[in-house]
């Protein structure tokens, strides 16, 4: 026998075992690997050929039965009864594939939508998260400075600095190369460059911080 039949078409994945034998029995009738007229001898020939059960092959000779390929004789074997017949199951069974493809590729695209969908609307939280947070920044309007060279607030801490008493702001956090410190605590150090967010609520706030932000260490 040539190239096993089964494998000339993928149905692996797709057809059960009886499926794909049935399948291999007409390209056996359509190659003329089998005449019409022949008898084959017993179940268990094919059985022992495939390597399934007995009710395995009889599974799949009911297929070819229904479809006029083939006429199981009992106590005598199995007649081959037309190669037309088997060449129309073999069209059958390859749209039947098709279609269990597209089912599959159909399935798929479900999944990759639900997840398209779940990756939108766990976008859309955030960025509704991110308006609120951003709603109550625009409220408290954070103003900024930076720490000058030669500042007399490099090397010191917010705590020891006393910001607040000195100016009456609210350091909210620190612009520092890049990474933004938020909610600093008392001890968190200056560094020449910092960029300094801070509130206030009174109009002076600016020009006080800017005062004391800007003195220098010999003053």
């Amino acid at each position: 026998m040539s190239m096993t039949n089964v494998d000339m078409v993928d149905t692996g994945a797709k057809s059960a075992r009886y499926e794909r034998i049935a399948l291999d029995i007409a390209y056996s009738i359509l190659n003329e690997e089998w005449k019409i007229g022949e008898l084959i001898k017993g179940r268990s020939t094919l059985s022992g050929k495939y390597s399934v059960s007995p009710e395995t092959i009889r599974r799949a000779l009911k297929l070819l039965e229904e479809k006029s390929v083939v006429e199981v004789i009992e106590k005598r074997g199995i007649l081959i009864k037309s190669q037309k017949s088997a060449e129309l199951f073999i069209k059958e069974s390859q749209s039947k594939d098709r279609v269990l493809s597209m089912r599959e590729d159909i399935s798929k695209m479900i999944q990759e939508k639900r997840t398209i969908e779940d990756m939108m609307i766990e976008t859309l939280d955030t960025l509704i998260e991110q308006a609120l947070i951003m709603k109550h920044v625009g409220i408290i309007h954070p103003l900024e400075f930076k720490v000058a060279t030669g500042s007399h607030l490099i090397g010191k801490s917010i705590g020891e600095v006393k910001f607040w008493e000195h100016t009456g702001a609210t350091i909210i956090g620190i612009n520092r190369n890049g990474q933004l410190l938020l909610s600093p605590g008392p001890k968190l150090v200056f560094f020449s460059g910092d960029v300094v967010l801070y509130v206030g609520n009174a109009a002076e706030n600016i020009e006080r911080v800017e005062r004391y932000a800007n003195k220098r260490i010999s003053e």
